[in-house]
């Protein structure tokens, strides 16, 4: 049996961040992944928005590393010419009564650290964009963009460049102690058995799965796994906004909002779907219930303009009555398993928080 010092598994964002972390720690790394190349689920099929940190309970896991993630991120766009954009975002009243909610939404996001927050009336709104239907605004000049898969793109050739290794089509199968070690079976064409001190468990909306075949970890420290699908939509016509716009947020989510590219295409959604397993197909009759969400901040947007673009599942843990869940990161404290961390939950601000998760789960280890 091959013997090495870390396994990753899960080659998407946050696996490619952790794998990359440890490595330049000096750590010994193989990463394996279930799939034919990097980043090809949640990761790959998310807004690719360098999120503010406004929205996350104070002192939450997902708070923290929201705001250390995003100073971290711009960081590392700029240094690897990773493509990014701080354009900004708009989150838009167009109600009274969603007016005097967004002193509490400022509030929170300066509780959590966030910088350069403005308030602004409806009119300076619509003065920065003229199409624009609202009563009040608050803006977020942090907020960003970035091209997610040249992100992760750099992130794998940083891992390789200080000695990890990747194994693609090779899911993780099964793990057990032995000797003070950690025995892995690795399925694909070419099967492997590998032992090692430290194993990531980064696999994303699998990571319940791949830790119930981990033998002698606790049942109960493993959390159910639910599926949230963001279905996206966009337009045959090229919305004429400059900034990311947000309305208000609703109860279950922050409601169909407007994102660019870095090409500056704009997408339309979330509309939230529970499903009972993943389903990557995007309804084209869901577009009716887009249209009146959409025309509250923007009228123009005319009949017919909407067509599917892509759909992304959430690595939810809790059920859909429940209105927020924080990350899990659980080490040896929390189950008890030495030499095995797993990663629960590690939904959207994932992206903006993965260079954090990774620095995070390489000080545990």
């Amino acid at each position: 049996m091959e013997k090495v010092d870390c396994i990753v598994i899960g080659a998407g964002v946050i696996g490619l961040a952790v794998a990359r972390q440890l490595a330049l720690d000096g750590r010994e790394v193989i990463v394996v992944e279930a799939a034919a190349a990097i980043g090809t689920m949640t990761s790959s099929r998310n807004s690719e928005v360098i999120h503010a940190g406004i929205y996350y309970p104070k002192d939450s896991l997902m708070a923290r590393m929201c705001l250390e993630g995003r100073r971290a991120l711009y960081r590392y766009c700029a240094d690897h010419n990773v493509p990014h954009r701080a354009i900004g975002k708009l989150i838009v009243a167009t109600t009274q009564s969603e007016a005097e909610r967004l002193d509490a939404i400022k509030a929170r996001a300066q509780d959590n650290g966030v910088e350069g927050l403005i308030m602004l009336s409806g009119l300076e709104a619509r003065q920065m964009e003229p199409q624009l239907d609202c009563r009040a605004a608050l803006l977020s000049p942090v907020t960003g963009i970035v091209d997610s898969h040249a992100f992760m793109l750099a992130l794998r050739g940083d891992a390789e460049a200080h000695g990890a290794a990747f194994a693609f089509q090779a899911p993780f199968l099964s793990a057990r102690k032995r000797d003070g070690l950690i025995d892995c079976a690795i399925g694909g064409a070419a099967p492997m058995a590998l032992c090692c001190r430290l194993l990531v468990n980064a696999a994303g909306l699998s990571a319940p799965k791949v830790a119930e075949g981990i033998g002698g970890l606790d049942p109960q420290t493993i959390p159910p796994a639910y599926f949230a699908k963001g279905n996206y939509f966009r337009s045959t016509v090229r919305p004429p906004f400059s900034h990311l716009i947000y309305p208000v947020p609703e109860p279950g989510g922050l409601g169909v909002h407007l994102t660019l590219d870095m090409a500056g295409e704009a997408r339309f959604g979330p509309d939230v779907e529970w499903i009972d397993g993943e389903d990557y197909t995007v309804d084209p009759t869901r577009a009716a219930r887009f249209y009146p969400a959409i025309r509250r901040y923007w009228p123009q947007l005319p009949d017919g303009a909407l067509f599917p673009a892509y759909c992304g599942i959430r690595p939810k843990i809790v059920p859909r009555e429940v209105a927020a869940q924080d990350f899990v990161i659980a080490g040896p404290r929390q189950h008890g398993f030495e030499g095995l961390i797993n990663l629960f939950g590690i939904e959207s601000p994932g992206l903006t928080s993965s260079l954090a998760i990774g620095r995070h789960v390489a000080a545990i280890a």
